[in-house]
C-alpha cells in the first residue's frame, strides 16, 4: 500500500457511478440531491480520466450514464474511504 499505480506498473479502470454521492444522513434511503447534474458530472468524469491518461497511466473507462456489468479481481481486502474533510 506504499506504492502508487505508477510504481507497480498498473492501470486504472474508471467507471462513473452517480451512486457514489448518496447522502444517507437522513432515513434509510440515500438522497442524491447534491449530486452534480449529468452534463457537469460528465465533464468532471472526462477531466478525471484525462488527468490519469496525461500522467502516463493506461486508463480504461465504462460508458457514462449506461447500465454496465463490471467484473474485476481485487488484490487484497482493502477499501479506502476518501474524505474531503467536510464536516457533516
Amino acid at each position: 500500500m506504499n506504492r502508487s499505480v505508477q510504481d507497480v506498473g498498473g492501470s486504472v479502470l474508471a467507471v462513473s457511478q452517480f451512486t457514489l454521492y448518496g447522502d444517507v444522513r437522513r432515513g434509510k434511503r440515500p438522497a442524491f440531491d447534491a449530486a452534480a447534474p449529468p452534463e457537469k458530472a460528465r465533464q468532471l468524469y472526462e477531466f478525471f480520466v484525462q488527468q490519469i491518461r496525461t500522467s502516463g497511466l493506461r486508463c480504461e473507462t465504462g460508458r457514462f450514464q449506461e447500465m454496465m456489468n463490471v467484473e474485476l479481481v481485487n488484490e487484497g481486502p482493502v477499501t479506502i474511504l476518501l474524505d474531503s474533510g467536510k464536516a457533516f
